[in-house]
């Protein structure tokens, strides 16, 4: 296997992905869409999920397809980000058809970043905004790191972020994955430098340094000069997808497989102060391949595709104006 052209999920086709951002709020959201709805499914593996729409999700309930996904920032608030979508989707005359009405359907999940610094004393809920911007802004490209729903995500050492990361099965399956990094762990091992992810790198997409050479790396975690941590709301939330032709309950399958990627790269992962999420998204672009059949292996890239997107999102995370963590980069300069 190796990365899509672009390594981001946009390598799997017909999806777009478009982020917006407030500096001075300091979050922002992001929206997965395409050109036509999309068979979706989720699970959540958090103690403290925020969501919309995710019991729709479920593989026995009606709708099986949807016209977007959103990751947003904001906590409860950001949920409206999906209001946002939900009009611009409206606009386009894009939506489950009812009759004579049509409703966009329109999943999310939102992280918590109240307390990042940012200016939170709004007037007016600015998210069904950010969230109309970032469906507007959906194309093939999109920037990583401080960005999207990342651009107020933390850590537990050091700003986290928005990544993205792709593989090609041998029989040319696209799989990808998009991940909101905010996680309550570390991304990072004692001293900072090292990536947990580093095992499953490719092509030094996050700084090639591989992984660290010491041992006995969880007994450290307790005692790390940000122990506070253990006492914080957070969330690493994450969309995975591919073009294999899955149907609702396998969507659902590659979700849950695709959390092995966040334990992967969060350290600790799914705490009870986590609202860990991931969706799973099939295009159905590529109906006939043995792939589509073979949903162990389309997990399993998935997983990795997610390992790399967390520590992608924290390696390409920049400094701004207020941060209350440094970046990767600053602590490795």
């Amino acid at each position: 296997m190796i990365p899509g052209p672009r390594n981001l999920i946009t390598d799997v086709s017909g999806l777009r992905v478009g982020n917006a951002a407030d500096s001075g709020l300091k979050s922002g959201c992001t929206v997965v869409t395409a050109r036509a709805p999309f068979m979706a499914s989720a699970h959540v593996m958090g103690g403290a999920p925020g969501t919309r729409e995710t019991d729709l999700l479920a593989p026995d309930k009606s709708v099986s397809e949807v016209d977007a996904l959103v990751l947003s920032g904001g906590s409860a608030y950001g949920l409206d980000a999906c209001s946002g979508v939900v009009d611009g989707l409206r606009a386009a005359g894009r939506g489950y058809r009812v009759g004579d009405a049509t409703v966009p359907i329109v999943p999310g999940a939102i992280l918590f970043d109240l307390l990042n610094g940012g200016e939170k004393g709004w007037a007016r809920n600015p998210y069904p905004t950010l969230g109309r911007a970032a469906f507007d802004a959906a194309g093939p490209d999109f920037a990583l790191g401080t960005a999207g729903a990342g651009t107020g995500a933390l850590t537990a050492m050091m700003k986290g972020g928005l990544g993205s990361a792709s593989l090609v099965l041998p029989d040319g399956t696209t799989v990808g994955a998009l991940a909101a990094a905010n996680p309550l762990g570390a991304v990072t091992t004692p001293g900072d430098r090292h990536f947990y992810a580093a095992p499953f790198e490719i092509d030094g997409e996050f700084g090639g340094l591989g992984p660290d050479p010491a041992s006995g790396l969880g007994r450290d975690m307790t005692s790390r000069k940000h122990t506070a941590f253990f006492e914080r709301a957070n969330t690493t939330i994450a969309i995975v997808a591919t073009d294999a032709a899955l149907t609702k309950p396998q969507c659902y399958r590659m979700a849950v497989a695709a959390h092995d990627g966040i334990a992967r790269a969060c350290v600790p992962a799914h705490s009870p102060g986590d609202g860990d999420l991931v969706f799973a998204l099939s295009t159905g672009a590529r109906p006939d391949t043995d792939a589509a059949r073979d949903v162990t292996l389309i997990g399993h890239a998935a997983a990795l595709c997610l390992t790399r997107a967390i520590a992608r999102a924290v390696y390409e995370a920049t400094p701004e104006d207020g941060d209350l963590l440094p970046c990767w980069s600053a602590l490795n300069a």
